[in-house]
């Protein structure tokens, strides 16, 4: 048995967790650079914004005077989904995290009411994160997947779905789009439709044959899971990445050479650091940078420019490469609106690459003392001197909460009289 828990509007109940009188307000979270609506609750929903929504079009509506608007604070929504996470392992043996808000819980040998137990669930993830949540659980992780949706979308459910039982899952089947099956994408859906196959229990049925040839192996396997007969087993492993990018829109164009360095130093560096701790190396690097795509009257420019290295984690050597890319495609008289890294060809650290592999045991040295002092008092505290000391290019974010559990100079303040 598979169970699937999703932290409604998780951004936004976020924010709500450390602010009580947000409870029953709208929230909207803007993504980078404060620009658009990337996470809504149900009253900010009923007042018409919709995902996507640029906020400097609608912070002047006179009917949203009353919503509360944040930045995005990543920090602060990584660490209440480890928060999550945790308690979660308290309830169940194994948890798949299957993104920031959604993960996949195992329900096998749990004694009792499977109803029960999974509200006693929700109750404890509310109760320690103040974080709401619905989940939905079934024989296989494509049906848990279903059923969660099933409980998130009807209100009469209260939060919590199960399609354990056959009779009733093909009862949903019958009245669900074949758009709703996990893993079914809006390119994938016109293909199905021109086969017939409109609802899940057209999928189901179909010929397993005609699923191949629209949907190869994969397709094949989302079908035996939607009829019961679990194909994809629980991860406990996390998988290794295959590359990385730091990137950042500005929030203000970028002119001068030496803020454009900065930046790039900037974001190799804390993509170094991210190498480190997840103890990978990377063989080829790619700078790219790029005017504003909307405003093609100011000059349209966005080169990428890219090298393969000796594998390496080390930032000063990183940094090197990087800053060398980005001097080959500079250019002069251009308002860039957006820069990055990123790290591809990655493989494990301290293996043997080349016969004449080389490696600075200084810098070596170097980046561990960054890291400790940087892990011990916070992001950013040790930096290149090449970074900058004032950033002209980081990200606005006016509207920016603290970070309450992850800095100690933001954490929360308790009084009492």
């Amino acid at each position: 048995m598979y169970g699937l828990i999703d932290c409604n509007a998780f951004y936004c109940s976020c924010q709500r967790a450390f602010e009580p009188s947000l409870k029953h307000k709208p929230v909207v979270v803007l993504s980078n650079n404060d620009g658009c609506a990337i996470a809504r609750t149900r009253e900010a929903k009923d007042l018409g914004i919709k995902m996507g929504d640029a906020w400097h079009l609608l912070k002047n509506t006179p009917k949203l005077v009353d919503v509360a608007w944040y930045s995005s604070n990543y920090a602060l929504y990584a660490d209440m989904s480890r928060r999550v996470y945790e308690v979660l392992l308290g309830h169940v043996p194994r948890v798949e995290a299957y993104s920031i808000d959604e993960m996949f819980l195992d329900l096998g040998g749990l004694h009792g009411n499977m109803e029960h137990r999974c509200e006693q669930i929700r109750a404890s993830v509310e109760q320690i994160t103040k974080i709401p949540t619905c989940v939905g659980w079934g024989p296989t992780k494509a049906i848990a997947k279903l059923a969660n949706y099933i409980a998130k979308d009807r209100p009469e459910l209260e939060g919590l779905c199960d399609l354990s039982d056959q009779a009733l899952r093909h009862r949903y089947y019958r009245n669900l789009p074949v758009s709703e099956v996990w893993g079914i994408g809006r390119r994938l859906v016109p293909r199905l439709e021109a086969a017939g196959i409109r609802t899940i229990q057209q999928f189901v049925d179909a010929d397993e044959t005609l699923v191949r040839k629209l949907m190869m192996i994969t397709g094949v396997r989302l079908q035996a899971e939607l009829r019961g007969e679990s194909c994809m087993a629980l991860s406990e492993i996390v998988e290794q990445r295959k590359g990385m990018t730091c990137s950042r829109s500005f929030g203000q164009p970028v002119t001068d050479y030496d803020d454009m360095r900065a930046a790039i130093t900037a974001f190799t560096s804390r993509a170094a650091e991210k190498l480190r701790a997840e103890k990978l190396d990377t063989a080829h690097i790619a700078v790219f940078i790029q005017t504003n795509p909307h405003k093609r009257q100011d000059g349209w420019y966005a080169p990428q420019v890219s090298i393969t290295c000796e594998p390496t984690n080390d930032t000063f050597a990183l940094v090197a490469h990087a800053t060398r890319l980005l001097k080959v495609m500079w250019k002069n008289g251009y308002r860039y609106a957006k820069a990055g890294v990123s790290f591809n060809d990655l493989a494990p650290t301290n293996r043997q690459n080349t016969l004449f592999a080389t490696g600075n045991e200084r810098t070596q040295q170097a980046t561990k003392a960054m890291d400790a002092v940087n892990q011990r008092f916070g992001k950013g505290t040790m930096s290149l001197l090449s970074a900058g000391l004032q950033n002209k290019w980081t990200p606005r974010q006016s509207m920016l909460s603290q970070r309450y559990t992850t800095n100690i100079n933001e954490i929360m303040e308790a009084r009492t009289f």
